[in-house]
């Protein structure tokens, strides 16, 4: 009787073909490791973070100001894209290297200034230069980083290092950092032009937050599960400031001891005058600052709203950068940062006139995960999502990005005056 050719046959297997399926993995001795290896995204990173950093801590690098809309807008503007790729254009090797503010980058974004960061992480600002300087990205110490500007240097001798600056009350204090940042060496001076004071971070307040943070009842029962935070905190040197000798006090107290409202165009002739290197004005958030600047012997500008840390309901810099880039892109660089979390907005940005971007949270979910491995888990993560999605939009370099391959899809769409 012939065979039913619907019925499947079955044989026993030999254990021969039993082991040939059995791959073990070698095993990652390393818990750190561990966990960072099982992170595939920035928001993998966050939610490590977020179990193994006391909440006011993260709460400061994870919250924004007021209602926090100029952030979460921020990070909606980038989910609202659209791509168009291009097909049947070979892209088997791509190439992620750019000239940036006159030096090289291996990649079109630059870790942005954080302050505070050794209480994210005690390995703080060197975790950040060292992982930089191996990746081959510029590295920005903020003024109100904890760790000195000749120590950054010290962490990444061969690399770039850039300096954020406030201008503050004691004009003599801001222009010291000036001449301290330009005899290390480092290339590029971001003045910062959007904390004449500080905005409202309401979870900062919730939670008590203050330099240095003060053991109370809430934060004792918070570290109870995070025991290796403390022990790193408590045992390492003081967190202090590199460049105020202030520490006491909330953020925003600080913030507004320091920084001065008055500050002018005055104030930027001066430092434009003391600096020998490039200079980049950060927190431009309109097209008429923009073009006022290009006039001004600037090199560059970064559309910013500090991260939806300082005016709530700011503009989003991912969408001014189109009008920006028309108007000013021939004469000025233009960076862009505030909710950028993966390597598709990075090709974004780069498509629509951004000559690169910065990276601040993201770096910093990585710090909190795991020091400096972590902040090397971030860049590899972002890396990898630009190279694939740039092979998936059919481009092979950075410089054959256009903003053909992007559409901003309209949420937020301004109403008739």
């Amino acid at each position: 009787m012939p065979r039913n050719p619907q019925k499947q046959h079955r044989q026993v297997p030999r254990p021969g073909q039993i082991f040939e399926l059995l791959k073990f993995k070698k095993p990652t001795w390393s818990a750190t490791e561990r966990r960072l290896q099982s992170a595939l995204t920035i928001h993998d990173l966050r939610l490590i973070a977020k179990r193994r950093t006391p909440t006011a801590a993260f709460d400061y690098t994870d919250g924004a100001a007021e209602q926090e809309l100029s952030l979460s807008r921020a990070r909606q503007a980038f989910e609202d894209v659209e791509f168009s790729p291009s097909i049947l254009r070979p892209a088997a090797d791509v190439d992620t290297s750019s000239t940036i503010l006159g030096g090289p980058s291996a990649l079109p974004f630059a870790i942005a200034p954080t302050g505070f960061t050794r209480l994210m992480h005690t390995q703080g600002e060197l975790a950040g230069a060292s992982a930089a300087g191996a990746a081959g990205i510029p590295f920005t110490l903020s003024t109100l980083g904890t760790t000195s500007i000749e120590n950054v240097k010290a962490a990444n001798p061969d690399g770039r290092n850039w300096f954020q600056l406030y201008v503050m009350r004691d004009r003599s204090i801001s222009y010291g950092l000036v001449e301290r940042a330009a005899a290390a060496g480092f290339d590029t001076l971001q003045f910062t032009v959007d904390t004449p004071v500080a905005g409202a971070r309401l979870r900062d307040k919730r939670n008590g937050f203050s330099i240095p943070p003060a053991l109370t009842v809430g934060t004792i029962l918070n570290a109870i599960p995070r025991p290796w935070w403390w022990w790193d905190f408590l045992t390492t040197p003081k967190l202090e400031f590199a460049s105020l000798s202030s520490t006491g006090g909330t953020v925003g107290e600080l913030l507004d001891a320091a920084m001065d409202p008055t500050i002018s165009y005055a104030d930027l002739e001066v430092i434009r005058g003391m600096w020998p290197g490039k200079l980049v004005i950060k927190g431009v958030q309109n097209v008429e600052d923009a073009q006022k600047l290009a006039g001004l012997g600037v090199d560059g500008i970064i559309l910013s709203n500090h991260g939806g840390r300082q005016l709530d309901r700011a503009p989003i810099p991912f969408h001014l950068l189109p009008a920006v880039a028309r108007e000013v892109g021939k004469d000025l660089e233009i960076g862009v940062d505030t909710g950028i979390m993966s390597g598709a907005d990075i090709v974004a940005s780069v498509a629509l006139g951004a000559k690169f971007t910065m990276i601040g949270r993201a770096y910093l979910y990585g710090l909190m995960a795991g020091g400096r491995r972590g902040v090397g888990r971030t860049i590899e993560i972002l890396s990898s999502e630009l190279v694939r999605t740039m092979k998936l939009l059919g481009v092979a370099s950075l410089s054959e990005l256009t903003p053909k391959h992007v559409t901003q899809l309209e949420r937020l769409t301004p109403r008739p005056r």
